[in-house]
């Protein structure tokens, strides 16, 4: 039989424990990294314009689960030389014009971001081979932390908002 003295001392002594324990869990808790933009950003209904050569664009929802906003600051597909990120905006004349956007997209924590033609997207540039509809092309997006994630889009016919480069780009203009 133990003795009143020392059931207590074990007691405290337990409790103690249980708070040293506790004390270190919150601490690692309060260090662990951030989740890298590329863990927490997907992509739904994510699609590309079909096209026999030239350019096309994609679109779709980037989706933000993290508590820290996520800036999306270039992109790369198998099915283009080159993938820029695009803004639209009317010019002096309040026709569409389309330009590469300066300092990627931003997506907030917790939030959704649209790309659809006619406003922000993605745009393939000199495409490698014709992307026709249903089939399906991968593309890298990689954040300003150095992150990345591979999603896959399907080719869809869509005719386009006929908007036009901004003046002193290599383009002329494209259709969606």
């Amino acid at each position: 039989m133990r003795s009143p003295r020392l059931a207590r001392r074990l007691g405290a002594s337990a409790a103690l424990s249980v708070l040293a324990v506790f004390a270190t869990a919150c601490s690692d808790a309060e260090s662990v990294a951030p989740v890298a933009a590329g863990e927490r950003i997907s992509m739904s209904d994510q699609w590309i314009k079909a096209a026999d050569s030239g350019m096309s664009a994609a679109f779709g929802n980037l989706e933000n689960t993290g508590d820290e906003p996520a800036t999306l600051v270039a992109a790369t597909s198998p099915a283009s030389d080159r993938v820029e990120i695009h803004e639209v905006v009317p010019d002096s004349t309040g026709a569409k014009t389309m330009r590469p956007k300066e300092g990627g997209i931003t997506i907030p924590a917790k939030g959704v971001v649209t790309l659809r033609p006619g406003a922000d997207h993605l745009m393939f540039m000199d495409l490698k081979q014709p992307l026709r509809t249903g089939s399906e092309t991968s593309v890298t997006l990689s954040f300003s932390d150095g992150s990345s994630t591979v999603v896959t889009a399907q080719v869809r016919d869509f005719a386009g908002g006929n908007e036009n480069y901004a003046p002193g780009t290599e383009h002329a203009s494209h259709g969606g």
